[in-house]
């Protein structure tokens, strides 16, 4: 029986497990790298065991520095959770060589479908249906293809090419991508099937011979390959389901499988099922097959990895339905790049239960207030899980829940996911891996451009508010009460699309006499509004605070909530959020940067530089290749021109804001 458990992973997943752990009565041991010292998973675990470094490969992936801990902390057994070292075959050895429980599948089935060329001759032997598969571009025989990874997953090294001209590029940087991210460059290449879904087959194995399905969830909603929204039960013809049920578990038992497994496979429009690969591990997504099935899969996990059958022999059925989003820090403004920072809010209301099975709203993440976002981790803060009787009315909550939650520090995916689960297509369960590349219209923030003037005056007469409150002297004054009240305030910030301004006058009631937003470089009079001059719209103050503001617009009331940080302001309306940072009156000068100049996006190392200087390049060409937060990031010439500057050499490391690139008209030499 298993005592104490070591979680050799971070964030969210130790902390589901530690959940499970707890209700079991296991003892639980967290590793954590130095930047992740203060982090929530750290805190909860009842012992933790430091891996000195920052960077995964210092820390989360050393074999001997995990082993060693789970020595120290006196831990029984080891559990991989998903990413890291949860798929190496050599990591599951040595667990079970140092005389640890090993929470996973045997490393000889890691091993197995580990490579996924091998996994695909394996498994259409055991009659898996597959796609046409070429280990090398010159053997490609038609196009669309997706060049893929062979040793990892998550979207990372996948590419897709729809033509031979792109085909060299494209393997060559799916090659580079595949090694940065899973120590194995080895790519292969495979049809592509356009507008299929992405479905999958939750499997159970135990050590005594039985394996079983537990359903299929479908992940067709896609971005970059990384699956951000997930359902269970995916939406399928019962046939169809079955054939899918058949085909996974014939796959567990062709490699002997234990635990919990996922197989994946790309459903075509003509109803063909093609097998895409198998995960040895428990899923980012599993939460909603614990959601409609009740079962808790980390418990499962446990019980198998003690030798216990189990609990369950046949597929159980499936009691409503259950969507799952992933919150990622990404910037909609930096063509959703992954982004960092310190998370000053993170709320979201109406949640029933975190981390295990639960009826409502689920949310499981590694954050709290105040955590930081490092450039040194993937970019997920965490998943929100809504389950109701039906689907639509869990699309219905799970976005009325993202909508309304405070996310304030760090820019997210929340929007775009809020758009897609109020899509019609989603509505319909019409989805497939194409959605976003057909849907632009989702990418669009939820607060609409004509909405900004309201929320820019919420966020000034809050900071007035906040003023006064703080006022040592004569604070019952109304804010902004003056001898000559014919005057205006005046408040500029830094918004989503440039400066704006905010100009309002109270009376000597304290009562909004007039305003107006504009940008702040428009000449307008205090009666137009910023949407191009037209008239604002009659706005009556209800209530000012430093942290709420209601207004009434035209008679209808709209409360405001207000998160100040410094100079960073915080809305959260009925229509929206916005993130403003108020401008100083007198602003202090700065140095100019050269015209020209091309800025990180983000920290990372430039891993390729592809010009020289004195190049002439013409827009859109790629200068040089930035790696962050384990992704390959562009950097393109934003227009026709010659390279003045490259003044950082390839594998170098740069902070956000640091100067990449000079693109200028002339050769300055």
């Amino acid at each position: 029986m298993i005592r104490t458990l070591l979680v050799a992973n971070r964030g969210e997943i130790a902390r589901r497990i530690f959940a499970t752990c707890r209700a079991l009565g296991v003892t639980t041991v967290a590793v954590h790298s130095d930047a992740d010292a203060d982090a929530p998973f750290v805190a909860e675990a009842d012992l933790a065991v430091r891996l000195p470094g920052n960077t995964p490969a210092e820390t989360y992936l050393r074999i001997d520095l995990v082993l060693d801990a789970a020595r120290r902390a006196g831990a029984d057994a080891v559990h991989p959770g998903y990413g890291f070292l949860a798929e190496n075959a050599d990591f599951a050895a040595a667990v079970t060589d140092a005389g640890l429980t090993w929470v996973g599948p045997p490393a000889k089935a890691i091993a197995a479908m580990g490579d996924k060329m091998a996994a695909k001759a394996l498994l259409a032997d055991a009659g898996v249906p597959m796609l046409p598969t070429w280990t090398e571009a010159d053997q490609v025989t038609g196009f669309p293809v997706l060049v893929k990874a062979a040793a990892g997953g998550g979207g990372r090294g996948m590419r897709v090419v729809r033509d031979a001209a792109g085909l060299a590029e494209a393997v060559a940087g799916a090659r580079r991508e595949a090694a940065a991210a899973f120590g194995d460059g080895t790519v292969f290449i495979e049809r592509y099937v356009e507008r299929g879904r992405h479905v999958e087959v939750q499997i159970f194995g135990d050590t005594h011979g039985t394996v079983v399905a537990l359903g299929v969830r479908d992940c067709s909603i896609q971005r970059r390959h990384q699956k951000i929204v997930e359902e269970a039960p995916g939406v399928l013809p019962p046939e169809v389901r079955e054939r899918l049920h058949e085909a996974a578990v014939a796959a567990g038992r062709a490699v002997d499988y234990v635990g919990a497994g996922t197989v994946e496979f790309l459903l075509a429009p003509d109803g063909e099922v093609h097998f895409l690969e198998m995960n040895t591990r428990l899923q980012v997504e599993h939460p909603v097959t614990e959601a409609v099935t009740g079962w808790d899969l980390v418990r499962l996990q446990l019980l198998v990895a003690e030798g216990e059958p189990l609990p369950l022999t046949a597929t159980p059925p499936a009691d409503g339905h259950a969507i799952e989003v992933r919150l990622c820090a990404e910037d909609p403004a930096q063509g959703f790049r992954p982004a960092t920072g310190t998370l000053h809010r993170f709320a979201i209301p109406g949640v029933a239960g975190e981390f295990t099975p639960t009826k409502g709203l689920r949310l499981d993440t590694g954050v709290v207030d105040g955590s930081a976002v490092s450039v040194h981790y993937d970019s997920m803060l965490a998943k929100l899980v809504a389950w109701a009787p039906t689907r639509a009315e869990a699309a219905r909550a799970l976005a009325a829940a993202l909508a309304r939650a405070e996310l304030h520090g760090v820019a997210t995916n929340r929007d775009l996911l809020v758009r897609v689960l109020r899509s019609r297509e989603f509505g319909a369960a019409e989805a497939d891996t194409s959605f976003l590349e057909r849907h632009e219209e989702v990418f669009a923030p939820l607060l609409a451009a004509d909405q900004l003037p309201l929320v820019a005056l919420a966020a000034a007469l809050a900071g007035a508010a906040g003023r006064r409150a703080a006022a040592p002297v004569l604070g019952g004054l109304p804010s902004g009460w003056r001898n000559v009240p014919a005057f205006p305030q005046v408040t500029r910030f830094a918004g989503p699309d440039g400066e704006i301004e905010v100009r309002y006058r109270l009376d000597r009631t304290g009562t909004l006499a007039d305003w107006s937003v504009s940008p702040a470089s428009a000449s307008t009079t205090q009666d137009e509004s910023a949407a191009g001059g037209d008239a604002a719209p009659d706005v009556t103050v209800v209530e000012a605070a430093p942290n709420r503001v209601v207004l009434d617009v035209d008679g209808t009331r709209r409360a405001f909530r207000v998160h100040r940080v410094g100079a960073e302001v915080f809305v959260d309306g009925p229509d929206g959020a916005a993130s403003l940072s108020e401008l100083p009156r007198f602003p202090l000068p700065t140095a100019e940067l050269a015209a020209g100049s091309l800025l990180a996006p983000l920290p990372g190392a430039v891993t390729r530089v592809h010009v020289e200087v004195g190049q002439r390049v013409t827009a859109g060409d790629l200068l040089l290749t930035l790696e962050a937060m384990k992704l390959e990031h562009p950097v393109l010439a934003p227009t026709d021109g010659v390279v003045a500057e490259l003044p950082v050499p390839a594998g170098g490391q740069v902070d956000t804001g640091a100067v990449l690139a000079v693109v200028t008209e002339e050769d300055p030499r």
